[in-house]
């Protein structure tokens, strides 16, 4: 489960930036094609935030779909899945959104 070395680097990085001040909340982007399970980091961030000052911050995640540009027809398609693979049938494709994993703000109490 490597959610849980993320998830420990996000808390670290976190703590890096706010110091001792209780944090809020966190909004995590984790893109469907990043390979990171949601599901697992929101398991992973409460294990990991005791005792700490993010102890029950509020963990939101943004899960943008993953998206493609079709090298052979030139067109952008959403995909409904992790297949790489255009709706023409062909996997000369580039991504072009879906791999995020980042922070994108952090809500620290006053």
């Amino acid at each position: 489960m490597h959610e849980l070395s993320i998830t420990q680097s996000l808390v670290d990085t976190v703590l890096g930036r706010t110091g001792k001040r209780a944090v809020k909340g966190v909004n995590l982007r984790i893109g469907r094609l990043s390979g990171v399970l949601p599901d697992a980091v929101r398991f992973c961030f409460e294990l990991v935030s005791v005792d700490t000052p993010l102890a029950g911050a509020v963990l939101r995640i943004d899960e943008p779909q993953g998206r493609i540009r079709c090298r052979s027809c030139h067109r952008d398609v959403v995909l409904p899945d992790t297949l790489l693979l255009c709706t023409c049938g062909s996997a000369d494709v580039e991504v072009t959104s879906g791999r995020e994993l980042m922070v994108m703000s952090v809500e620290v109490g006053s």
